[in-house]
């Protein structure tokens, strides 16, 4: 099945090789055999769908049902690149395909959508079945080494080194996260050899590294903190400010809200050597009503108990004042209310890329025509995470990951029919 129209069929003998078994990689193997191209699908792990799997053991979240007026700016900067793609494969198309599968979806109370079973592993095998029905063929255990001088593919296979000619190549081999299931960024120095522009892999989706005293760090490491407002300033100016929950770790801070603002986190960082993120710890209650609370006589009451009972503060919230506030905050009730409604954290670095749900940079669009094709390699065709895009967790990853796929499918056929009337 495609959702896209007027693609073309390729005359009997084109030869295309995927590079990435992933849900780009596979979705461009789909596009391409359903329209005469011969496809195979090298990948170095010795199954497909490794990281795909991994991401829905928790639940399969696999895109979003937000409008797309709402959905687009997910992207940040690069939301005009994405934005063709994602229109002709958007969340509703995604379903389509996936209904197709015989996979039920459902739309949570977060406008998130999911796999009826929350599993990808069903979906996975119907995704694979369907494939190998239309003639594809998967190769495991075979890693992409470059090219050889005649201009093959070099692919280091269980049974030694060989080569793969092909008319067309799509690479879709992933960013720099979670390096063991496959998305290592071993494609990054054989792309720049042959003049790719490509932009540094940095972690995305990520947690960060913050100083805890011992006795913190001993009592709350593991603790969710919820509900609060986070917000951090954006090195461009302005707040971005989110709702949510986050996790106290042994070193700093994770979880979703975290990564809702981990890129800006990030970039403020590598800007200033520093983020600054204020947590509002009482989010559904105004100043005003905070510092009348804190003005109440506490009598032989200690701070903490008056916190407890007059503001309901406690445990690791009431930890976490106790860390980040200082001594003249505490000694002052207008200054402790201004402390619980913006209470300064410092992260001072992001966790490394390895440990990251996924990675920002990859290859530049400017270094792609609008089909995804290499400006510097005819014939060469780049999709998925390994292109230089980030975008939070929620459905938004993948959806762009199927819709680069699904555009690169087209790109290739277009290109290699193109070639075929040239050669008649």
């Amino acid at each position: 099945m495609t959702t896209m129209q007027n693609l073309p069929t390729l005359s009997p003998g084109a030869r295309v090789a995927v590079i990435g078994a992933g849900p780009a990689g596979l979705m461009t193997a789909e596009v391409l055999a359903q329209h005469g191209a011969s496809v195979d699908v090298y990948d170095a792990m010795p199954s497909a769908g490794r990281k795909f799997l991994l991401a829905g053991v928790g639940g399969m979240n696999i895109t979003h049902s937000e409008p797309q007026p709402d959905f687009l700016p997910r992207y940040g900067n690069r939301r005009e690149q994405l934005a063709p793609f994602i229109r002709r494969f958007d969340s509703g198309r995604l379903r389509a395909w996936i209904h197709a599968l015989g996979i039920d979806t459902f739309v949570g109370s977060s406008g998130r959508v999911f796999p009826l079973e929350m599993k990808a592993a069903p979906l996975l095998r119907a995704w694979l079945h369907r494939l190998r029905e239309s003639g594809v063929r998967l190769h495991m255990r075979h890693r992409w080494l470059g090219w050889n001088p005649d201009g093959s593919l070099r692919l280091a296979a269980p049974a030694g080194e060989t080569g793969v000619q092909a008319d067309a190549v799509v690479l879709a081999l992933g960013g720099g996260s979670w390096p063991r299931l496959g998305s290592d960024a071993a494609w990054v120095p054989l792309l720049r050899q042959r003049q790719v522009e490509v932009a540094p892999l940095q972690p995305s989706n990520c947690g960060f590294d913050l100083t805890w005293s011992e006795h913190f760090r001993e009592r709350f490491a593991g603790q969710p903190v919820k509900p609060v407002v986070a917000s951090v300033a954006r090195p461009n100016g302005g707040m971005h400010t989110r709702r949510g929950e986050f996790i106290v770790t042994a070193d700093g801070i994770e979880g979703s809200l975290v990564y809702a603002l981990s890129a800006d986190l990030r970039d403020a960082i590598a800007a200033d050597g520093q983020a600054h993120l204020y947590l509002d710890l009482l989010p559904d209650w105004p100043l005003e009503k905070v510092q009348a609370e804190l003005a109440h006589p506490r009598g032989a009451r200690s701070m903490s108990s008056h916190l407890q009972s007059r503001l309901h503060l406690k445990g690791v919230k009431a930890g976490l004042l106790r860390e980040l506030a200082s001594k003249e905050d505490f000694a002052d009730t207008g200054k402790l209310a201004r402390a619980i409604k913006a209470l300064p954290l410092a992260p001072t670095r992001p966790r490394p890329i390895a440990e990251a749900i996924s990675s920002a940079g990859g290859v530049s669009f400017e270094a792609l025509d609008d089909a995804l094709m290499l400006r510097a390699l005819p014939g060469v065709f780049c999709a998925g995470e390994m292109l230089d895009w980030e975008a939070p967790t929620g459905g938004y990853l993948l959806t762009a990951c199927f819709a680069t796929g699904h555009a690169a499918g087209a790109g290739v056929l277009h290109w290699l029919s193109a070639q075929q009337e040239l050669q008649k």
